[in-house]
C-alpha cells in the first residue's frame, strides 16, 4: 500500500480508493481491481504511437471500470516506504520528457536484444520512479514495456517473468542501479 499525504482519492477516514463500484473493503477492491484489470488486459489495447497520451490511454483501459481517474495524472504525493515518487507538480514534465528521449531513440528500434533491454530498463525505471497515477502503474508499466518491447522487434514472453525477482530489480532501478532489471527484461526476450 502506499503512503499519501491528505488523499482525495480515499473515502473519508480510510485508505481505500474511491472506486467506481463503491466497495469500501481494501481486500474486495483488490480482488475486483485484480480481476477487472487482468479481463481488459485481454482485450486489445488502444492503437497509439507510444506516446504519453498513448500510455495514459493503456492505464484507462485497464482500470475504466474500477476508477474514476484512470488514465489521469495524480494530484497527491506517494511514496512506498521511504521511496517518495514523482512530485505531482512535476509528472507532466518528467513524462515529457520520457516520452521525447524515446521518440529520439527511435522507441528502441534496431537495436540488438541486450541494448533494447537496457534502454526499455531505462525507461521502465523511469516510468517506475515518475509513479504517474494513485494506483496501477506496475500494470501500466509492464504492459507499455511489453508493447514497446514488441514493436522494437524483442518481444517480451511475461509468461516467463519471475514477479519477485521482477520486482526486486524494479525496486534496484528505483535507487540507480538498472543492470538487473535489463537483465530480467533480456531473459523474458526471445532470440
Amino acid at each position: 500500500m502506499y503512503d499519501a499525504a491528505d488523499d482525495v482519492y480515499c473515502y473519508p477516514n480510510s485508505t481505500v480508493l474511491k472506486n467506481i463500484p463503491g466497495l469500501r473493503s481494501a481486500r474486495a477492491l483488490k480482488r475486483y481491481e485484480l480481476a477487472m484489470s487482468a479481463q481488459r488486459a485481454e482485450e486489445p489495447l488502444p492503437a497509439g504511437r507510444l506516446s504519453m497520451s498513448h500510455y495514459r490511454a493503456i492505464h484507462f483501459h485497464l482500470f475504466q471500470d474500477v476508477y474514476g481517474w484512470a488514465g489521469q495524472f495524480r494530484r497527491v504525493r506517494i511514496a512506498r516506504g521511504a521511496s517518495m515518487f514523482c512530485y505531482p507538480e512535476n509528472i507532466e514534465r518528467e513524462m515529457t520528457a520520457l516520452f521525447v528521449r524515446l521518440a529520439d531513440r527511435r522507441y528502441l528500434r534496431d537495436r540488438s536484444p541486450d541494448a533494447c533491454a537496457a534502454g526499455l530498463a531505462n525507461a521502465l525505471g523511469t516510468l517506475n520512479a515518475i509513479h504517474p497515477f494513485r494506483d496501477g502503474n506496475g500494470r501500466a508499466q509492464l504492459t507499455f514495456a511489453a508493447l514497446l518491447a514488441h514493436r522494437a522487434g524483442h518481444p517480451l514472453q511475461l509468461t516467463q517473468l519471475r514477479p519477485r525477482k521482477f520486482l526486486s530489480a524494479m525496486i534496484e532501478s528505483f535507487h540507480g542501479n538498472e543492470t538487473p532489471l535489463a537483465a530480467n527484461l533480456r531473459n523474458l526476450m526471445s532470440d
